[in-house]
């Protein structure tokens, strides 16, 4: 019996070749794909800058953590510019009750934006203490301030 000749229930023949995808199912696949994309892409680079902010939050508020513990075994917050600096290693003036590092970083950590933190004593927002912000996607510090103030 010759198989490359078998009439299927339709009338056509199987010459034993596989057809490929007609251009019509091609261009059906791309428009689908590009549906997609047009919905996913936009949805994912919102969520990045979120996440962004949400890390940023995060980092604040251990740091925060770290420099409470500091105070409270010293009796006061680092001061200056590095003030940061002195959760990972003894500053100077630190008393012998000084029990850090208080950070689990080898080095004082980047903002998301792989900025500095800004560390400021005493704080424009909290006079009383300190001011710890990044100022975001917005290097001139606009609107997008994210502080150990902010409420949201």
């Amino acid at each position: 019996m010759n198989l490359k000749n078998i009439k299927s229930t339709t009338g056509r023949t199987n010459s034993g070749r596989r057809r490929g995808f007609t251009l019509v199912e091609l261009l059906l696949v791309l428009t689908i794909l590009a549906i997609l994309a047009g919905i996913v892409i936009p949805n994912l680079i919102g969520r990045a800058e979120e996440a962004r902010k949400i890390a940023a939050k995060a980092d604040i508020a251990a740091f925060v953590t770290a420099l409470s513990m500091f105070e409270m075994d010293n009796g006061y917050l680092p001061k200056g510019a590095d003030g940061l600096q002195s959760l990972m290693a003894r500053p100077r003036d630190a008393q012998s009750t000084w029990k850090g590092p208080y950070l689990q970083k080898d080095k004082v950590p980047l903002d998301p934006w792989k900025q500095p933190y800004v560390y400021q004593i005493p704080g424009k927002h909290n006079p009383a203490g300190f001011d710890l912000y990044t100022k975001g996607r917005d290097a001139l510090g606009g609107t997008n301030l994210i502080g150990n103030w902010s409420a949201d």
